[in-house]
């Protein structure tokens, strides 16, 4: 028998949760999430006699746009009103999400808590007649940063697991 937790997680399995609005069972499916990276920004630093190499020290932060994409429904949805509401009038509300990756209960493993997200583009996969294909809406957002949630939680069992 496995140990728990000795497997790498699955990627296929995961919700995302809005803060803004109430939601509908449909604004919590997506297909795809992407963008959830952050780098560090590294300024070089020549110390004076040393002509091997150069310091990194690090300058900030930068976060990459998140992407969720999904297949169009016909019922309303509160993100996409959300979304229109700022492409179309210029009427920003930031709010934060929960990105959650599930165990096969159904519970959180990993989470990102990300914060301040606003729309940046809404695009809709093209229309062909002669292709069954689901319509899918992709929605941009720009984020001031996100928060990993549940790895000391998951270390914890980890280190509980290497210990048996």
């Amino acid at each position: 028998m496995a140990i728990p937790g000795t497997y790498p997680l699955t990627g296929f399995h995961f919700v995302v949760a809005f803060e803004l609005f109430p939601q509908l069972p449909q604004d919590f499916r997506f297909q795809e999430v992407s963008g959830l990276s952050v780098n560090m920004e590294m300024e070089p630093y020549r110390e004076g006699g040393q002509n091997r190499f150069e310091h990194q020290l690090p300058v900030k932060t930068s976060y990459t746009d998140l992407t969720l994409k999904r297949g169009m429904f016909e019922l309303p949805s509160g993100i996409m009103a959300w979304c229109i509401n700022a492409v179309q009038h210029f009427e920003f509300q930031p709010t934060n999400l929960l990105v959650s990756l599930l165990n096969d209960q159904h519970i959180p493993v990993q989470s990102w808590y990300v914060v301040n997200a606003i729309p940046k583009s809404v695009e809709f996969s093209s229309l062909n007649a002669e292709q069954s294909q689901v319509a899918i809406e992709t929605l941009v957002l720009s984020y001031n940063y996100f928060n990993i949630l549940n790895q000391s939680a998951g270390l914890a069992a980890g280190l509980n697991a290497a210990a048996i």
